[in-house]
């Protein structure tokens, strides 16, 4: 297929700046709750939005500004800073009143010319990243200001092509976040026994009643200064790390976008890239822990995978009484966020953690190892379905694959 392409400026498709106006939040007008969500930058990723830590402003303060609310099919994408971070405004988005802030633009579209979610795929695509380079500015803090998107130039496919390609990636993405969502529910239903059987103490006695609100004996421990379970101790971490199998570590600059190892590191991303590298292979028995020396980022890893270089440490347990899907739990309990820009680890390792009964502790992993299991299906799937999709969308978007 011979592709022709169009520049946005030559279309009727609009770019829409937020309202930088005198009205615009200010830092004390953000809350953790409220009637409209206002978008800080880390809520629109490379792959949709993320709406974790939101900030919100009240109703009033919504009515007074002019620009920048988002309508069922708008694309947002990040135009300051991280250039090109996109997400797309399904009908049944989890929020009904959103705003963008001043590092954002909306891109609205005339649906019955152009396929929404078609514009949304081009923009997710190396296509469009490329001309991002070329038309980008600002040296101190990259941008992209609207002028340079209307000089961006896209595949003018007609619109029953658009919703053909449309239908593809969409269906990909569904699929996609249905596992994410899945896999989001099984973590939290570990997380959420977790803290009944080792926060409250509930978990199951003798006669499989809950320990605590049955009676259970409780003791006081001095260090912790608070009650725990008859029988129960408490130690530092450092005591209870197994060695960790020395294999090669995959420096940022050799990690690749395909490759048959999965490599993991302190970064947000949960997978940051992949490696060929065989010598680089770890193989948890059950599971290792990943911790983020410089991030604090704790990661569970329960597959073949390759560590990542500097800062990525590794935990495993050395005890019974702290099998690693619990010693996970208790990781990603711990604070460190007082100690600043700093090496982590060694805070870590000295921090103490209260160790159960071999009984308990095993219990626990037993329950949640299925869980864990349904995860690790899950993801794998979900990269395999990713995989698909980025493999697809650029000879969808070139003319290369038709679908008919």
């Amino acid at each position: 297929m011979v592709v022709n392409y169009i520049k946005f400026n030559d279309t009727e498709i609009e770019f829409i700046d937020g309202d930088r106006g005198i009205h615009y939040p200010k830092k004390e007008e953000f809350s953790s709750s409220g009637y409209c969500v206002f978008l800080n930058t880390g809520n629109v990723t490379s792959n949709g939005f993320n709406f974790n830590d939101l900030d919100f402003i009240t109703k009033e303060k919504d009515e007074l500004l002019r620009k920048g609310r988002v309508i069922p099919h708008d694309i947002v994408l990040t135009t300051r800073g991280t250039v090109g971070n996109v997400a797309y405004v399904s009908e049944n988005e989890l929020y009904k009143n959103i705003r963008i802030n001043s590092g954002m633009v909306i891109i609205r579209s005339d649906c019955s010319k152009y396929e929404p979610y078609f514009l949304y795929s081009f923009f997710r695509s190396e296509l469009f990243k490329k001309q991002c380079e070329y038309n980008g500015s600002g040296s101190a803090q990259p941008q992209l200001p609207i002028s340079a998107l209307k000089n961006i130039s896209f595949p003018n496919f007609n619109l029953e092509t658009q919703q053909k390609i449309a239908q593809v990636l969409s269906t990909l993405d569904r699929k996609i976040a249905l596992n994410q969502q899945i896999s989001a529910k099984l973590e939290k239903m570990a997380k959420t026994l977790y803290d009944y059987w080792f926060v409250q103490f509930d978990f199951p006695d003798e006669n499989g009643n809950p320990y605590k609100s049955s009676g259970g004996e409780m003791v006081y421990n001095p260090e912790l200064k608070r009650d725990v379970p008859k029988g129960w101790e408490c130690d530092f971490v450092e005591n209870y790390l197994d060695k960790v199998p020395n294999t090669d570590k995959i420096p940022s600059k050799e990690i690749q976008v395909k490759g048959q190892i999965p490599v993991i590191d302190q970064s947000q991303d949960y997978i940051c890239g992949f490696t060929d590298n065989e010598n680089a292979l770890l193989e948890p028995i059950d599971a290792h822990i990943i911790f983020g020396d410089h991030t604090r980022v704790v990661k569970l890893v329960n597959f073949p995978y390759a560590r990542g270089a500097d800062g990525t440490q590794i935990i495993i347990s050395n005890n019974k009484k702290l099998p690693n899907f619990l010693f996970y739990q208790m990781i990603a309990k711990i604070d460190l966020s007082n100690y600043g820009y700093a090496r982590h680890y060694k805070f870590l390792k000295e921090s103490k953690v209260l160790i159960p009964t071999e009984y308990i502790a095993q219990k626990y992993h037993q329950t949640v190892k299925p869980y864990f299991d349904l995860w690790k299906t899950n993801l794998k799937e979900t990269q395999k379905l990713t995989q698909l999709r980025d493999f697809l969308l650029p000879m969808l978007m070139n003319g290369q694959v038709e679908v008919v």
